[in-house]
């Protein structure tokens, strides 16, 4: 569940086949709990039926720029002045242009001259209709006003054919929408480093030390500080997750790696998240060559070394550092000595055995000089959220605060 509550986002969608697409698009904002208020074009309407996207929202859907006006529904008045964002999803060639000159003659193109709310467009189209310098015009000059351009993506088309115009993936939509409509959350103007997954120690080409983390929680993370304003960079070790959008991603592989990036992000951040799980330990020297078996050939005695403390060794001015504490016993007594030997703010304790690659996750978080709160198990989603509550009150207070930094 997204921090910003409850916004009013209108989802317009033009004709295409990608109109069916929009269904997703609209079931998610709506799970994540937006309001979903669906404009459909009469071009989208030959693709998808409205009831579809009743069914999803649970409103009511607009096609028609002169529906009789109501005292409480002024049409597109009334839409363009609830909204808080404006999704055209999918965005055809038509819809781009018509909204780019400022025609008024349909339903989206009133609202969209009529409100305040930021744009965000996702094009899909024929990757020539796409190409056209018209349709290149157009986009241009949405985006010098603002507007927020989503894709499109390569890949294969109605047609048969590939090339570009493929709407964007439904989660770089929904996250797009997410991290605008954040822009004046709690976090804003704030930079949070999250660090995710698990690393991988080479014990040859082919072969690693690694452990079972997903990445879920340092991904979950990342998107609740984006939806709260944060300008967030995410250290990630290899995960299957996509890169979530609005967040700047980088992906590592081994600890020292994860190190290095984390340094050079830190000094300008106010907050690390080091959620990832890190070896502890590293092979001392890598194989150059794949380790192989032989008849009557023992197992190779594999040394290991020490890898780097990270999130005790690594500081900046003024930066809070939040750490994760994932352990198989003494789940308290271990996680309050980490809280106070590496000089963290927070520390979020949990059952390693029950959490590490699981969607779900029961924990402790610990401050100093404070009880423990125990955690009833809940998604890492919802743990993410109530983090970052923990840690906004723990941040530097800047100029325009009520204080200096």
């Amino acid at each position: 569940m997204s921090a910003v509550p409850g916004p009013n986002v209108i989802l317009a969608v033009s004709g295409g086949i990608a109109a069916y697409k929009a269904a997703e698009v609209a079931s998610r904002l709506v799970q994540q709990g937006a309001t979903v208020d669906a404009i459909m074009t009469a071009g989208a309407q030959e693709f998808v039926r409205p009831l579809t996207f009743s069914a999803l929202t649970g409103r009511a859907v607009h096609t028609d720029a002169f529906a009789p006006w109501t005292e409480r529904n002024r049409g597109h008045i009334t839409l363009a002045r609830e909204a808080d964002l404006l999704l055209v999803a999918p965005a055809s060639a038509s819809a781009l242009a018509r909204l780019a000159v400022g025609l008024a003659d349909d339903l989206l193109g009133a609202v969209a001259l009529s409100t305040v709310a930021p744009l965000v467009v996702a094009p899909a189209m024929e990757h020539a209709m796409f190409h056209h310098p018209a349709t290149q015009e157009h986009l241009e000059t949405l985006r010098r006003r603002g507007a927020s351009v989503v894709g499109p993506e390569r890949g294969r088309l109605a047609s048969g054919a590939v090339g570009d115009g493929r709407l964007a993936a439904v989660e770089a939509i929904v996250g797009t929408c997410w991290a605008i409509l954040g822009r004046a959350g709690a976090l804003a103007g704030r930079r949070i480093v999250v660090t995710a997954g698990g690393t991988r120690e080479p014990l040859d080409p082919v072969r690693f030390l690694g452990n079972r983390s997903s990445g879920t929680m340092g991904f979950a993370l990342s998107t609740s500080a984006r939806d709260r304003g944060a300008a967030v960079h995410l250290v990630t070790g290899p995960t299957s997750l996509p890169s979530p959008a609005g967040i700047t991603v980088e992906r590592v592989e081994t600890a020292l790696e994860m190190r290095s990036a984390v340094e050079a992000a830190v000094p300008t951040a106010d907050a690390l998240i080091m959620a990832a799980a890190v070896a502890d330990f590293r092979p001392a020297t890598p194989s150059a060559q794949k380790l192989k078996k032989g008849p009557g050939d023992t197992a190779p005695e594999i040394q290991l070394i020490r890898n780097p403390d990270i999130l005790a060794s690594v500081s900046a001015p003024g930066l809070v550092k939040v750490g994760f504490a994932a352990e198989t016993e003494n789940l308290v007594p271990n996680a309050s000595a980490k809280l106070a030997a590496k000089g963290l703010a927070m520390i979020v304790a949990n059952d390693a055995a029950s959490t590490v690659g699981s969607a779900e996750i029961s924990a402790v978080i610990l401050q100093p000089n404070t009880p423990p709160r125990q955690l009833p198990s809940m998604p890492k989603s919802e743990l993410a959220g109530l983090i970052l509550d923990h840690l906004l009150p723990l941040l530097p207070r800047r100029t325009g605060d009520g204080g200096d930094e």
